[in-house]
């Protein structure tokens, strides 16, 4: 399903809400909560070192991805009390803001982190040492290396900020004043000059919640390589009051600015609308505009994943769509919004486009000649300060969302995809956080008929008490899950393929890709795709109108007998039909359930 035979399948796929009713797989994992803290927000990987970062209030964790229950290393990193003081004398502790959360951490080097935290209102950043070797255990603040967090961290914790650590240059997303109303993409450290976007213009940005960044590769140009961030923000169109919109936004990494105009800020900045919408019977489109999360798979699989909700909260739900990279980049070469006319109204830029096309980066493909944006005409850079924002918008592969959600009483809040090699081809396995702290466990699947079938292996009770999921990190390495809240971090197995029993048809049924049935009686795998335990496994009755399987069980008459048949998958239904001796006839009986048969 993510893929198009009529284009390269490289592509984003996006998750946006709207509300099914699921039956829980009933399975609950415990977890620790490791510190007095709260907040276990931001998770970071190292599998070189079999360590993962976990980042708190007033706390920097490193946990061992073998047992992340297992006692960890600790850097305890509060503000001084003195700076506490101040924060809370400006009014600004009402929820416990004055701490210090942990909001950055990227890989510095072999030996050493680079961490930023929200310093109660005056971020700062440093340096932890984690050692060469995972053996040595080793994780401490490096001292004397504290500098300003301006640019690289949000002053309120409760706001969003993302950031990516390239090349030693550290772009970030974030709102870089006290007040949170200075939002900005920024480029600080390294050697190239520091940038941000054009300050106080909504054209640029307004009022925007960062959701991700992400190096995408344009071509084997290395000048071409943007990064692409995704943002929600509001928006008016059409003399409408701002609604929220989902965004793509994209910059040259090595964009230096211009030379009289945009000095210092970014000269390629350009953005574009996401649509993910299911069109109703009345032709009226249910939009969901409101991106929380998007998935780190797009380097090393061809598509990322976004969540989305209704902007009007009218209703709950989420959706999955997916974006084709080559539509994207279409969009961005496509024309550019402008306003005119007596409404002042968004229409597309139909006058002279500059040369070179702006959003084009320096050295690049299409600019082999000019080495740095400053090279650019004026012309150029005032009409890129001037049309950030690309006219077309970014429609999904077949024009719908591939999973949508209505009338249950939960929402998505993060995702991450795992693809997976199984015995009868390669999958895309959906993990689903919700706001509730379960995860679903989800693929979906092409049929005959050009439609899709979404399949919900298990929805999984991760933490005890519910709470939102915030933040969700796959190991391929180890097999498992890594889910964050604001209480703690926990994990579990990517599968569990014990649960669905021994025998070849419960294995079938199940259609994990993750498990294949490998009996000595039948040494077919499972067959994904259409679950069909008549055609791969031996021994079972079928009957083809019912596209059912039999197994059969004999009483006697006048006497009790225990009927029992176990459902390993939450694909399976049960029912039990009643055939007298010397009879062809079947009646299907009622049924009183225990927990583990059926007794009449």
């Amino acid at each position: 399903p993510l893929r198009d035979s009529h284009r390269p399948w490289k592509c984003l796929l996006a998750l946006c809400k709207l509300p099914v009713m699921l039956r829980s797989t009933g399975t609950a994992h415990h977890f620790t909560f490791l510190l007095n803290s709260t907040d276990y927000r931001i998770l970071r990987m190292d599998e070189d070192h079999d360590r993962m970062y976990v980042g708190s209030k007033d706390y920097i964790l490193s946990l061992d991805l073998h047992d992340i229950n297992k006692e960890p290393l600790i850097i305890h990193w509060p503000v001084a009390p003195q700076r506490k003081t101040e924060c809370v004398l400006s009014g600004k502790d009402t929820n416990g803001e004055c701490g210090n959360f942990i909001r950055l951490i990227e890989p510095w080097n072999r030996t050493h982190l680079y961490v930023c935290g929200t310093g109660a209102y005056n971020p700062i950043c440093t340096y932890v040492d984690r050692g060469r070797r995972s053996q040595e255990y080793t994780f401490r603040l490096d001292p004397g290396k504290v500098d300003s967090g301006k640019g690289k961290c949000p002053y309120d914790p409760k706001l969003n900020s993302v950031s990516a650590l390239i090349n030693g240059e550290l772009y970030a997303g974030v709102y870089i004043d006290f007040m949170g109303t200075d939002a900005s993409i920024f480029r600080t450290l390294g050697k190239q000059t520091a940038m941000r976007t054009d300050q106080y213009n909504s054209k640029w940005l307004n009022d925007p919640t960062f959701i991700k960044a992400q190096l995408i590769p344009d071509s084997a140009e290395k000048n071409d390589d943007k990064l692409y961030f995704f943002f929600r923000e509001k928006a008016s169109e059409m003399g409408q009051s701002p609604m929220t919109q989902s965004r793509i936004g994209r910059i040259c990494l090595n964009d230096d600015g211009g030379h009289c105009c945009l000095v210092n800020k970014w000269s390629t900045f350009l953005k574009a609308r996401l649509i993910c919408s299911v069109p109703g019977a009345d032709g009226i489109e249910t939009h969901f505009d409101e991106l929380p999360d998007l998935s780190e798979s797009l380097l090393k699989q061809p598509f990322a994943v976004f969540i989305c909700v209704p902007s009007r909260s009218v209703f709950k739900g989420s959706a999955v769509c997916v974006y084709s990279m080559a539509d994207i980049r279409q969009v961005f070469n496509g024309p550019y919004a402008h306003k005119e006319g007596p409404n002042y109204q968004w229409v597309a830029y139909t006058g002279k486009i500059p040369y070179p096309r702006p959003g084009t980066c320096p050295g690049g493909t299409f600019t082999p000649n000019m080495k740095s944006t400053k090279d650019y005409p004026d012309e150029v850079i005032n009409f890129m300060r001037n049309h950030p924002t690309m006219y077309n918008a970014v429609y999904p592969m077949h024009k719908r969302p591939l999973v949508v959600r209505n009338n249950v009483d939960y929402e998505f809040t993060t995702i991450t995809v795992d693809q997976v090699a199984a015995a009868d081809g390669s999958y895309e396995v959906l993990f689903l956080g919700t706001d509730r702290g379960t995860v679903q466990k989800v693929i979906v699947l092409p049929r005959d008929d050009m439609q899709t079938e979404e399949l919900v292996l298990e929805e999984v009770e991760v933490f005890k008490v519910p709470t939102p999921i915030t933040t969700m990190k796959i190991s391929s390495k180890r097999q498992q899950l890594y889910v964050g809240s604001v209480l703690g971090v926990t994990h579990l197995a990517l599968h569990r393929c014990d649960v669905y029993g021994e025998a070849c048809a419960d294995c079938c049924l199940a259609r994990d890709p993750y498990c294949a049935w490998d009996g000595k009686s039948s040494p077919r795998k499972c067959d994904v795709k259409y679950g069909n335990p008549i055609r791969q496994c031996r021994g079972y009755n079928s009957n083809v109108n019912k596209n059912t399987l039999e197994m059969v069980q004999y009483g006697v008459e006048g006497s009790s007998t225990f009927l029992e048949c176990q459902a390993r998958s939450p694909h399976v239904s049960l029912k039990w039909h009643l055939q007298k001796e010397n009879s062809d006839r079947r009646k299907e009986v009622s049924q009183e359930r225990s927990s583990s048969a059926d007794t009449y």
